[in-house]
């Protein structure tokens, strides 16, 4: 699948569809998504993820504006056209849940530590970071195939997603967990919970 056909919301959401909810488990397993009160939605896509916020002051952003148009216009929420790097709030509308789900790996290293550094910045004292992301496979299968059909250039061994996060966060949960599909084990994501140091 071509980086030029994912970028069509329709084909990306289905692309998504079948792991959507599987991807978000440990997010609803860790947290009282009940409690959340302002979320930060950032590479947000489609807005694959806004129905799990509600009952939330919810924003998302993605630098794609074809997706945030399509998003706006089916979901009904708040989306806008920003870089991560650069995006800003007053201090009074800062976020208590920072979410950004399968995006770094879509990045490059320099890159991911600017996002990471600039988004803390919008966490509010007593907020968390909440990351979902695709480990890069250490041996040849079907999780290595998938993650090379994937658009990003950068998935990550474990260890080097840990060292990235904790730069800028306090641990909370690092949990590596499989995405399955028919009994098999498609690829290994990352579920990365952490509060600003």
């Amino acid at each position: 699948m071509t980086a030029s056909v994912l970028e069509h919301t329709l084909v990306y959401r289905l692309w998504q569809a079948p792991f959507a909810e599987h991807k978000f488990a440990p997010i609803v397993a860790h947290n009282d998504l009940g409690k959340v009160r302002r979320v930060l939605d950032v590479g947000c896509g489609p807005g694959t993820n806004t129905h799990h916020f509600a009952h939330a002051d919810y924003i998302g952003i993605d630098i794609n504006p074809r997706y945030v148009a399509a998003a706006e216009r089916r979901t009904g929420r708040r989306f806008i056209a920003a870089d991560a790097t650069t995006y800003e709030v007053d201090p009074s509308e800062r976020f208590d849940f920072i979410f950004l789900n399968s995006f770094l790996h879509h990045v490059d290293t320099p890159s991911v530590r600017r996002i990471l550094s600039h988004v803390a910045t919008l966490l509010t004292d007593d907020g968390a970071i909440h990351i979902l992301d695709l480990v890069r496979p250490d041996r040849p299968g079907i999780a290595a195939t998938l993650a090379r059909l994937d658009r990003g250039d950068y998935p990550r061994p474990l260890a080097e997603w840990k060292q990235l996060f904790e730069a800028f966060y306090q641990p909370v949960i690092f949990e590596p967990y499989p995405l399955t599909g028919l009994g098999v084990t498609l690829w290994q994501m990352i579920y990365f919970k952490g509060t600003r140091r």
